[in-house]
């Protein structure tokens, strides 16, 4: 005989963590519920495009690794990555000038996303001082912000972060441990950081003793101009952590990413992912590494480059010929996103929310990327990665008229 115990209409109050208390859903994955609709296009998305993924060449070494190996994608790992994958990194990234064998060490993370969030764990204390380019990625400031940091961010130009500025940050503010960076092809904005810059900010991290986290999901991704140097490259004192992924390159359902930085700071962010998840997808690993050693590295990246810079052309050309010319724009270099911005004297959230509302286009408004809750912005974030080209056709005129019907 069951015994039913008689429910209770009392919910009790849950009292959560000062770290968490104040976080909130990432305004991006809010405003993509409204993709949910059919009719909506999306260029708030930040996906890679579909076209993009090697599917066939994954299939086959998947099914490879499967039958011959299947062991070593099944089972447990180390903490550090897969020892092929890393080997590999540590080569590549000496080439690129992003690893020194004297002092760095490397470590596989689950995307950059937690390379970014281990950055913070290991060096930081519940306030101190963390700067970081204004507006930035969500996601990595929802991962400073878990740690109760204060979190303080340095207006940008068009070659990056004012220097000006920066430096009375850092004569200001307590603390400062760490400056985080986006310097190619930035989320949200789409800038690219210059040479003299990336050269003066280290410059910078000398003087006032700080760690430069260099973040470089979109590095290969450069469809016009010149390649710059990384900041890690100079780095002569181990003052810079580097942060990249695959999931650009290769597959951002793997969710591998990973460091170079100082080994003792890779020493504690082991430690600490020991206690978080234990190792990365080890299975997405070593696809990874076979892929990365078997393949025509620079091919794949030049069709991922021409797809990009096909979509980001088209894109622009409607920005370029149909929208109201009250909105500037960034025009990238590379990466994934587009950056307008509208009147001062405009709302931008109505904007954005009579898009997606009346005219079926999402697009992320600005104030997704500020740094504090009160900072005011103008500025919309579009995507080019994720629609095909017909979705930027259609969206893009739909958009280009919303602004002169509501601007001109």
């Amino acid at each position: 005989m069951c015994n039913f115990r008689k429910v209770s209409l009392y919910i009790m109050e849950y009292k959560f963590s000062d770290k968490v208390n104040g976080l909130k859903a990432s305004a991006i994955r809010e405003i993509l519920k409204f993709t949910a609709d059919p009719e909506v296009i999306s260029f708030a998305a930040g996906n890679p495009a579909p076209e993009a993924f090697p599917k066939e060449r994954i299939a086959e070494i998947s099914a490879d690794l499967l039958k011959n190996d299947p062991i070593l994608a099944l089972q447990y790992s180390v903490t550090e990555g897969y020892t092929p994958l890393r080997d590999f990194l540590k080569g590549w990234m000496t080439e690129k000038g992003c690893f020194h064998k004297e002092f760095d060490e490397l470590i596989i993370t689950s995307g950059g996303q937690q390379a970014n969030e281990l950055s913070c764990k290991v060096l930081l204390n519940e306030g101190d001082t963390l700067l970081c380019e204004s507006p930035s990625f969500i996601g990595s400031l929802n991962a400073f912000r878990s740690y109760n940091v204060n979190l303080v961010g340095v207006d940008m130009e068009d070659d990056g972060i004012d220097l000006e500025k920066l430096e009375n940050a850092l004569k200001t503010e307590k603390n400062v441990k760490i400056l985080y960076l986006i310097p190619n092809f930035q989320n949200p904005t789409g800038r690219t950081m210059s040479l003299e810059k990336r050269k003066a900010v280290y410059e910078l991290a000398c003087k006032y003793d700080f760690i430069i986290l260099e973040d470089d999901p979109y590095g290969e991704l450069r469809f016009a101009g010149k390649n710059v140097p990384t900041i890690k490259s100079m780095d002569t004192e181990g003052r810079v952590i580097y942060s990249s992924t695959f999931s650009k390159l290769i597959s951002s359902g793997f969710r591998t990413g990973y460091v170079s930085a100082p080994a003792p700071i890779v020493q504690k962010m082991i430690v600490c992912k020991q206690v978080s998840d234990v190792h990365s997808n080890i299975w997405a690993q070593v696809v990874s590494h076979r892929f990365m050693t078997t393949v025509d590295r620079e091919a794949h990246f030049n069709k991922l480059r021409d797809i990009y810079r096909e979509k980001c052309g088209l894109m622009c050309s409607y920005i370029d010929e149909g929208f109201s010319k009250k909105i500037s724009y960034i025009r990238p270099e590379g990466g994934l996103f587009i950056w307008c911005t509208l009147p001062d004297d405009f709302d931008m959230n109505a904007f954005c929310t009579k898009a997606v509302q009346e005219y079926k286009i999402a697009v992320v408004p600005g104030n997704s990327f500020n740094i504090k809750e009160n900072d005011v912005s103008h500025s919309f974030r579009l995507n080019y990665s994720t629609p095909t080209n017909e979705q930027i056709k259609k969206g893009m005129e739909i958009l280009a008229k919303m602004t002169r019907d509501m601007l001109d």
